[in-house]
């Protein structure tokens, strides 16, 4: 990994080894594509681990109507996301860098979209607020 981010200068050492140190992929990464293909697929699990937890927040009891009416809406976005990544790796792998970045940047929308959700509809912040943030 540290290869990897040793021959771009525009990667910063640290935003690179700090969230990939617990991925197995990231550490025979001798490239930015590896990189981008461990960082990836870290984003996809993470997604899918988010979507989870606000299924699992939903079917709650004591979870507000109004938390319930939110989740919902956050749950397509993630769903979406996890397509994007999916594409994004495909992708990457075909030296497709330009549509794997599009994918990547669609993806990385659902943590903010369901911000907005809560937001707007509850005047407050999403109980997934802390998973939100490590995708």
């Amino acid at each position: 990994m540290a290869k990897a981010a040793a021959k771009d200068w525009n990667m910063k050492y640290d935003f690179c080894v700090e969230p990939l140190e617990s991925n197995p992929h990231s550490k025979s990464a001798t490239s930015i594509k590896g990189l981008v293909i461990a960082s990836t697929k870290n984003a996809a699990f993470n997604t899918i681990n988010v979507e989870r937890i606000a299924k699992t927040i939903l079917n709650e009891r004591k979870t507000s109507h109004g938390n319930k009416a939110a989740l919902r809406d956050c749950i397509g976005p993630y769903k979406d996301a996890n397509s994007s990544l999916n594409n994004a790796l495909m992708n990457v792998k075909s030296q497709d860098y330009r549509r794997a970045n599009e994918y990547l940047i669609s993806a990385f929308d659902a943590p903010r979209i369901c911000e907005d959700i809560f937001t707007k509809i509850k005047k407050a912040k999403t109980p997934i607020r802390d998973e939100n943030i490590i995708i």
